[in-house]
C-alpha cells in the first residue's frame, strides 16, 4: 500500500505506541488535512491530543463495527492479525496495513536487507550495519529493533538493514536480501499456533529476491530449500565457527573470540553478519576486525557491571525458555542466581527443567505472571534453590539474599514484559536500576543512519 492510497479515505490509526506516533507523523507529512481517527488507551488519550490535535483521538478497544467504519486501518504491529474482531472488519472490506508495509510501498528502489528469526535477529542486524558502516557504506538501521521505519521515510542510504518481527514479516516486499537467523516456538498469544507462527515468520522468504537462512537448524533448510536465491551460514563451507575461529570455507579469518559481543551464539551473528556483507558485494574480510569495535546491544546478555559484590547481567530480551538456558551457558561455572519469569503465554518449559536437572545455578528466582507455574514445575522435579517473588523489584531482593554477598545476579526471563511493564528494554532499564546503575546504560547504539 502507499500513502496516495488513503487519500480521501476514511483512514484510522490502532496503537499509541512508538510505530502509531510514527504513522501519525508519516500521515501528517503526506497527506495534510487527511482526516484521521486514532484508537488508544485511556492513559494515553492526553499525551495524544497535544502532539496530534488535528486527530480525533478515542479511549475505546474498537471492536469489528468501530473497525468497519473504515476504510484503512494502520495497526501497530503488536496487535495481532488474527484477532476476531479484525478478521471480521476485513471481510466487510477494511483494508488492514502498517508502517512497515507503507514504507516498502513508498521504497521499492531501497537496497534493502531484512532480518528475522526468533532469537539473535536484532544483534545480526546491528552487526550487519556495523560492518557496512566500516567500510564507508551509508546504512540505516531501523525497524524492530528501535526505529520505525516511518521515522525514517524521507532519509536516503546506500544499504537499508531492516530488522522484522514476526508480526511484521508478512508486511515486507521487494527485499533484496532476507534473513532467517533461528526459528524456535514463541509469540504464540499472537500467532495463536506454533505452526501458524513458523509460516508467518518465512513470509521472508517468499519477498525476497535471495534468501540466507542459518544451515544449523533443519527446519529452516526445509523450508528453504527450493527458493532460487538460497545461502546458508554456520556450515562448514560458508561462514561458520570452527576451533576457536571464524572462517568462510576452509579460511580462517578472525578469532571468535575478537567478537565484542560475548557467546558462541553472537560468534554465530557475526558469521550471519559477515555472510550478508559478501552476499551484497560488500568486502566482507576486510570489515571483519570491526567485529572488536561493535558495541554489544543493550538487554542481550548485557554485563552491566558490579555493585556491592555482585555481578549484574541484563538479558531482558530473552522472551523463551531456550534463550534463559543460552544465558546460563553463557555464564558458566559462575555462583548465579537467575531471574526468570514474566507474562504467560503458555510456552512449555520442560525442556528448562529438565536441563536444570542436569545442572541449575546456586538460586532460581522466578517471578511475574507465570512464576507460580515455573517455581511448581521446577520443585515438583526436584531442583534445588528455587525462589518465588511477585515481581522484578522483589525478585532482585530474593536474588541478592540468595548468593548472600557475592555472585552474578542474571535476569533472563524466559518469557515477555507485559504483565509488569510496557515492553522488554522498560523492564532492563528497572533492573538497571534497581541493581544501582543508570537506566541510560541499556540504551541502543547506532539507530537510523551513518
Amino acid at each position: 500500500m502507499r500513502w496516495a492510497e488513503l487519500r480521501g479515505k476514511r483512514v484510522a490509526v490502532w496503537g499509541f505506541g512508538r510505530e502509531g506516533r510514527a504513522a501519525l507523523s508519516a500521515l501528517a507529512r503526506h497527506l495534510p488535512g487527511q482526516a484521521v481517527t486514532l484508537y488508544c488507551v485511556a492513559s494515553e488519550v492526553q499525551a495524544a491530543r497535544a502532539a496530534f490535535p488535528s486527530v480525533d483521538v478515542r479511549d475505546i478497544v474498537p471492536d469489528a463495527e468501530v473497525l468497519a467504519a473504515h476504510d484503512v486501518v494502520i495497526k501497530s504491529p503488536g496487535i495481532s492479525a488474527y484477532k476476531p474482531e479484525l478478521l471480521d472488519a476485513k471481510l466487510r472490506g477494511t483494508r488492514f496495513t502498517s508502517g512497515s508495509a507503507l514504507w516498502f510501498g513508498e521504497h521499492v528502489d531501497a537496497r534493502t536487507v531484512a532480518v528475522t528469526g526468533t532469537k539473535g535477529k536484532s544483534t545480526t542486524s546491528a552487526l550487519i550495519a556495523h560492518l557496512a558502516r566500516s567500510l564507508g557504506v551509508r546504512t540505516a538501521l531501523a525497524g524492530n529493533i528501535g526505529m520505525p521505519m516511518l521515522e525514517l521515510d524521507e532519509a536516503r542510504a546506500d544499504l537499508w538493514v531492516i530488522e522484522l518481527s514476526s508480526f511484521q514479516t508478512g508486511e515486507a516486499m521487494g527485499v533484496d536480501l532476507g534473513v532467517v537467523t533461528s526459528l524456535y516456538e514463541e509469540h504464540l498469544d499472537w500467532h495463536g499456533s506454533r505452526e501458524r507462527y513458523v509460516d508467518d515468520k518465512l513470509k521472508l522468504l517468499s519477498a525476497s529476491a535471495e534468501i540466507l537462512v542459518n544451515a544449523m537448524q533443519p527446519l529452516l533448510l526445509t523450508r528453504a530449500v527450493d527458493h532460487p536465491g538460497l545461502h546458508t551460514f554456520g556450515d562448514a563451507a560458508g561462514w561458520h565457527v570452527a576451533d576457536g575461529w571464524i572462517s568462510r570455507g576452509g579460511e580462517r579469518i578472525i578469532e571468535a573470540s575478537r567478537v565484542s559481543a560475548p557467546g558462541m551464539h553472537n560468534a554465530i551473528n557475526a558469521c550471519a553478519a559477515l555472510s550478508v556483507l559478501d552476499i551484497m558485494g560488500f568486502e566482507a574480510r576486510a570489515a571483519a576486525p570491526a567485529l572488536s569495535t561493535f558495541v554489544p546491544l543493550p538487554h542481550r546478555l548485557q554485563p552491566l557491571g558490579e555493585r556491592e559484590g555482585f555481578e549484574w547481567i541484563n538479558d531482558s530480551i530473552s522472551t523463551t525458555p531456550l534463550a534463559s538456558l543460552a544465558a546460563l551457558e553463557s555464564i558458566g561455572t559462575r555462583r548465579t542466581a537467575l531471574i526468570v519469569g514474566g507474562h504467560d503465554r503458555g510456552l512449555d518449559w520442560s525442556p528448562f527443567i529438565e536441563a536444570m536437572r542436569a545442572r541449575s545455578p546456586k538460586a532460581i528466582v522466578c517471578q511475574g505472571a507465570n512464576g507460580p507455574r515455573i517455581a511448581d514445575a521446577l520443585e515438583d522435579a526436584g531442583i534445588a534453590g528455587v525462589y518465588r517473588a511477585p515481581d522484578l523489584s522483589a525478585a532482585v531482593a530474593a536474588a541478592r539474599a540468595a548468593l548472600d554477598g557475592s555472585g552474578c545476579v542474571l535476569l533472563s526471563p524466559g518469557a515477555p514484559s507485559f504483565d509488569q511493564f510496557h515492553d522488554y528494554t522498560e523492564r532492563g532499564k528497572r533492573f538497571a536500576e534497581l541493581a544501582g546503575f543508570e537506566a541510560s546504560t541499556a540504551s541502543i547504539q547506532g539507530l537510523g543512519i551513518a
